[in-house]
C-alpha cells in the first residue's frame, strides 16, 4: 500500500489507474493515451517508461519517459518527483513536450544538467474543433495516401519534419523508426495528401494520434512552390471531414505561435485555441 507522497515506474497492472488520469484531459493527452491504449505499460511494448506519482496512495500524475520526456497531469510537486527521476536516468529523450506551465516548471529544474537545450519553443498554441467549417469546402482532391504510394510521400514527409524540428528524421538510424512510423500511419489510413498532376505531394497531414475520444492531426505540409496559393485551410478541412467521420468528435493540433500562416488558416478552419503546449527540443 502506497501512502503520503510517492513516485514510481508503473507496471502493466496499474493500466486502468494510468488511463483515469489520461482521461481526465482527453485533448491534451491524446498522443500518450493513444500510445498506452495500444501498447499497455509494459516499456518494451510503449517505447519508454511511465513514471507514476501518487498523492495519499492515488495515482494523481504521471510521465511518459521514452523519446519524449512527457508531463500529463502535473503539479509542482510531481514535476520535482519527475525531474529528481529524470536527472538521476539522464537525459535519453530527444525533447521535453507537454502543457507548458508543468513543461516549464521540468525544464527549468533539469536545464541546469541537461541544458542548453537546441531550441525551446516556450509557447505553442493548442487549437481544437469539433465540426466542419460552414464557409470553406473540404479539398475533393485530399485523399488517403495507398500504401503503394510510401515513396512518394516520404520526401514530403522528411521535408516537413526537417523544416519543423531543424533536423532530418533521416539521421542516426537512416531513418529506419521514421520509416516505420509513416508506414504505421499510412497502413492505418491516417495519411492524408494532394498530388498534382505529376504525382508530387503539394499538400499532406496526418492525424498521429487518436483514441475514441479525440485525435490530434500532424505533419501538415505544403510544397514551398504552392504556398500563399489557399491550399492550406481546404486540406486542413479535407482532413478534418475525415478525422470527425471516422476516428473521434474533437480533433486537435498544436502549432509553433511565430507560425502565423499555419495559425491562421486554422483559424479560418474552425481551430480554436484553448491552451498551450511547450517544447524543448535537443
Amino acid at each position: 500500500m502506497l501512502t503520503q507522497t510517492t513516485s514510481r515506474v508503473l507496471e502493466p497492472s496499474d493500466l486502468d489507474a494510468a488511463l483515469a488520469v489520461l482521461d481526465r484531459e482527453p485533448v491534451a493527452n491524446a498522443f500518450v493515451t493513444s500510445r498506452v491504449q495500444v501498447a499497455g505499460l509494459d516499456p518494451w511494448r510503449l517505447g519508454g517508461e511511465m513514471w507514476g506519482w501518487y498523492e495519499d496512495g492515488i495515482l494523481t500524475s504521471l510521465c511518459y519517459a521514452g523519446a519524449n520526456l512527457v508531463p500529463i497531469c502535473a503539479g509542482p510537486r510531481a514535476v520535482r518527483a519527475f525531474a529528481d527521476r529524470a536527472r538521476r536516468a539522464g537525459r535519453r529523450c530527444s525533447s521535453i513536450v507537454g502543457p507548458s506551465g508543468a513543461t516549464s516548471d521540468l525544464w527549468r529544474l533539469l536545464e541546469p544538467q541537461w541544458g542548453p537545450a537546441r531550441e525551446v519553443r516556450r509557447h505553442q498554441p493548442l487549437m481544437v474543433t469539433d465540426r466542419l467549417p460552414a464557409d470553406i469546402t473540404p479539398d475533393p482532391y485530399v485523399r488517403r495516401v495507398r500504401k503503394d504510394e510510401m515513396e512518394t510521400i516520404m520526401p514530403a514527409c522528411v521535408a516537413m519534419f526537417t523544416e519543423e524540428v531543424g533536423v532530418s528524421p533521416l539521421a542516426g538510424d537512416g531513418g529506419l523508426l521514421y520509416q516505420a512510423r509513416v508506414a504505421e500511419l499510412v497502413g492505418s489510413g491516417r495519411a492524408f495528401a494532394r498530388f498534382d498532376a505529376d504525382g508530387k505531394v503539394v499538400f499532406k497531414a496526418e492525424i498521429g494520434a487518436a483514441t475514441d475520444r479525440a485525435c490530434q492531426i500532424q505533419g501538415v505540409w505544403v510544397a514551398p512552390e504552392y504556398r500563399g496559393t489557399g491550399l492550406a485551410a481546404p486540406g486542413m478541412a479535407a482532413v478534418l471531414r475525415y478525422a470527425l467521420a471516422d476516428v473521434a468528435p474533437v480533433v486537435s493540433l498544436y502549432v509553433n505561435d511565430f507560425n502565423t500562416a499555419a495559425r491562421r488558416a486554422y483559424q479560418r478552419v474552425g481551430f480554436q485555441e484553448v491552451g498551450a503546449f511547450m517544447s524543448v527540443l535537443f
